[in-house]
């Protein structure tokens, strides 16, 4: 077994295409640089950990 452990670095299309807010049920951008996923609509930024999408809105930080 390997020490070593693959983080991905981007979200899988696919994945994005069929994520949406839990907000307002609206699109969502994927932030590379910060590892988000950007609600305009709620504006909220939702983590990204681990390469898994956190959609809760209690983790998401609040955009100005």
């Amino acid at each position: 077994m390997s020490d070593t452990f693959h983080t991905p670095t981007a979200v899988d299309p696919r994945l994005l295409e069929v994520l949406v807010c839990p907000v307002t049920r609206g699109k969502l951008t994927y932030d590379r640089e910060r590892q988000e996923l950007v609600s305009k609509g709620a504006k909220l930024a939702f983590p990204i950990r681990d390469g898994v999408p956190i959609m809760l809105a209690e983790e998401a930080r609040a955009l100005d």
